[in-house]
């Protein structure tokens, strides 16, 4: 099967089909190119979808990705990621493989072809010129014999004519020869021409044009060839990463299944818990038995009569008075916490004497919080350094990434010294590199800091031992002999002291940990105040709710326990109270119900 013998004379007819041939290549040239360009464009749409969705650095949404199923999350976007890089690289692979290979391989397809139609052109035309040489020497020939006719016929008509002399006749003779030599000559160059055009004919399709249509043939079969194989260099191109591809999903499979929802609810509770009790149960009002003053006086005068053996409650460091100063008075609860978790040890918001008790809630919702001391003014509200302002569990949280914190700046400190250390030994080692004394004060600017970030990062541990327990109280000599925060937190007693403190039912105030460095050992003072003068009762009061005090000035009561007041309330909502003459401290107000003596109140 040959195109050179089969279509000898489809000449025409090959030349189109090879231009089609070529421009069906230039077309899978231009659809690869295209995919290429949608390759890209998708892998760039993930990476842009990826990193949409990525959690900003330094923000309240990077903290909240520690979950395991945003985790997960966070993997799946990087396996895409990577999903979409693997789509460049099929782009790549196709462009270098495939593209630039047929562009260049279409070029030298048309010269080739254009070579070969080139050929069988000039072959075509030689042909051409041979056929019109042949016809041009027969009509010749042609024109010669019939010359050579008329010659003879005139001749002869001469010579019959009697009237003609005789050299007319010859003069005709010699012409009609002459003629005739005439076609003789065109009948042999029409002969030799004839032979030579057979020949060249015979060539021609017999020799050059099977040859050139040969040459045709085998171009367009590799032209073929040549596509499938590109095209099996593009699906060989999407095999190749089909592995890498297939290792992203499984990667987003595997973080599927890294996910732990017990993990995550852990998480959550490690986040929002406050440490906290919740409180108790709200006991019942009765309004239909009115109060009577009788009762309470005759409480009194039997209380203090016979009470004092059979109220003793608790130990005596709950009674006991702090050192230095005048016995502290809790602050009151927040007026804002009217959430359970803001009262661990009894009712929430309970009422005070004949005040209903949506009155107290919509009290404890509108009013503002107080501002105890000048330190909290000069913060301007803002989140102190130590945390107080969080429960104990979020502010354990803190302190700890506080200190965390803290010591990788040191440790970078630290590298940064030894580097400019090993500069300087090099310096020394080689004076035309530098001057080592340059060095000098970097190296003690660094060392300054890393001396800050440890006392910095000594105080937020002290913090947090406090927290977890760790920290014992620090008596006096102790206090002397540390001068760790001396100059953020002189250790002389003041008015904020006095004024802040953990509140009782559990809520935490802005300057909840200034006095726990301040705070001594009270057995170590036991002796000092024995023999103070006990404050006088000025009236009894029923506790209407069980309190434990469990912060340094409040005492801990029972429902239905009767006890003596020794100072009412200031309206900062704490009474204070006491059990026997060893054992005093404070109380809400709205947990106890207040009987005062007559008497003493108008003294």
């Amino acid at each position: 099967m040959s195109w050179g013998t089969e279509l000898w004379d489809q000449f025409d007819n090959l030349e189109k089909h090879t231009q089609w041939g070529i421009d069906i290549l230039e077309k899978y040239i231009k659809f690869v190119k295209e995919r290429t360009e949608i390759e890209l464009s998708y892998a760039k749409q993930l990476r842009n979808l990826s990193k949409k969705y990525q959690p900003k650095k330094n923000s309240k949404e990077e903290e909240e990705y520690k979950y395991t199923s945003c985790k997960a999350f966070i993997s799946t976007l990087n396996e895409m990621n990577d999903y979409a890089g693997q789509h460049e690289v099929i782009s790549e692979n196709m462009a270098s493989q495939i593209i630039v290979d047929l562009a260049r391989y279409v070029q030298e397809l048309k010269q080739e072809r254009k070579s070969n139609f080139h050929d069988g052109r000039k072959a075509q035309q030689h042909i051409e010129t041979c056929w019109k040489q042949l016809e041009s020497s027969k009509r010749r020939f042609e024109r010669d014999c019939k010359e050579a006719d008329r010659a003879q016929q005139y001749f002869e008509k001469m010579d019959a004519d009697i009237n003609v002399t005789k050299a007319d006749v010859e003069k005709a003779r010699q012409q009609a020869q002459i003629r005739h030599q005439m076609a003789e000559d065109s009948k042999a160059d029409y002969s030799s021409i004839l032979q030579k055009f057979n020949h060249e004919q015979h060539e021609y399709y017999h020799t050059h044009i099977p040859n050139i249509f040969q040459k045709i043939q085998e171009m367009e079969e590799r032209r073929i060839v040549r596509m499938g194989e590109s095209m099996k260099t593009y699906a060989e191109v999407d095999r190749q990463v089909i592995p890498i591809i297939g290792k992203c999903l499984d990667g987003i499979v595997k973080a599927a299944e890294s996910i732990d929802q017990k993990n995550d609810s852990q998480l959550v509770i490690e986040a929002y818990k406050s440490g906290f009790e919740p409180p108790g149960d709200i006991e019942f009002e009765d309004y239909t038995q009115p109060m009577k003053r009788t009762v309470s006086d005759n409480s009194l005068s039997n209380s203090r009569g016979e009470g004092k053996p059979d109220l003793k409650f608790g130990g005596k460091s709950k009674g006991k008075l702090w050192p230095f100063i005048k016995k502290n008075k809790p602050p009151p609860p927040p007026p804002a916490s009217a959430s359970p978790s803001a009262v661990p040890n009894g009712p929430q918001s309970p009422k005070q004497q004949k005040e209903p008790l949506s009155h107290r809630f919509n009290e404890f919702m509108t009013s503002k919080p107080k501002i105890h001391c000048f330190r909290s003014l000069k913060r301007g509200g803002a989140t102190p350094e130590d945390f107080s302002n969080l429960p104990p569990e979020q502010r354990r949280k803190k302190l700890q990434q506080k200190v965390d914190e803290l010591n990788k700046e040191i440790q970078k400190e630290m590298d940064q010294r030894d580097a400019i250390t090993k500069m300087k030994d090099v310096y020394l080692k080689n004076p035309q590199m530098g001057d080592p004394a340059s060095l000098d004060h970097k190296l003690a600017e660094v060392s300054q800091n890393i001396e800050k970030l440890r006392l910095e990062t000594q105080k937020f541990e002290a913090w947090l031992a406090e927290v977890e327990g760790r920290l014992p109280a620090r008596n006096e000599q102790a206090r002397r002999q540390s001068g760790l925060y001396d100059s953020q937190n002189p250790p002389t007693v003041n008015n904020c002291a006095q004024d802040r403190e953990s509140s009782p039912d559990g809520s935490y105030t802005e300057e909840q940990n200034q006095e726990s460095e301040v705070k001594v050992l009270a057995t170590d003072f036991d002796d000092e105040f024995d023999d103070e003068e006990p404050l006088p009762a000025i009236g009894t009061c029923k506790a209407l709710y069980t309190f434990e005090g469990q912060n340094e000035g409040t005492i801990s009561v029972v429902e239905g326990e009767t006890l003596y007041v020794i100072e009412e309330d200031k309206g900062d909502g704490w009474t204070r109270i006491r059990r026997n003459e060893d054992e005093e401290g404070y109380v809400p107000t709205s947990y106890v119900e207040v009987c005062l003596d007559k008497n003493a109140k108008d003294s």
